[in-house]
């Protein structure tokens, strides 16, 4: 509970950009950011249709990050959530592909 509420104090700039579009339902479903999930802490969630969507910054170009990216990956999808990523400057340079992109995850 630490960890997420300080995440959620401290967001990246993506994590406003994003935050501040699909905030109190203005995409429709509900949203909750830095939410958990087993052992994990992911950035946005979406409730009603079990979509995780994760912004990545330049750490997860690493070849370790990308591993326990894969990892993290599997583990949602065999839970039955669908796992969107995004690099944070899509956010910064395409937010509205983005967001088509999240809305055609909506099933």
């Amino acid at each position: 509970t630490d960890r997420r509420r300080g995440l959620r104090k401290n967001p990246t700039e993506s994590e406003k950009v994003l935050w501040f579009e699909v905030r109190d339902m203005k995409m429709g479903p509900k949203f909750k950011r830095q939410h958990s999930i087993g052992g994990y802490i992911v950035d946005f969630y979406c409730p009603k249709y079990k979509l995780i969507v994760e912004l990545d910054g330049e750490i997860h170009n690493t070849k370790e990050a990308q591993e326990y990216d894969g990892i993290r990956n599997k583990y949602f999808k065999d839970l039955g959530y669908k796992v969107l990523r995004f690099p944070n400057n899509e956010i910064e340079v395409n937010i509205e592909k983005v967001l088509d992109e999240i809305k055609n995850n909506f099933s």
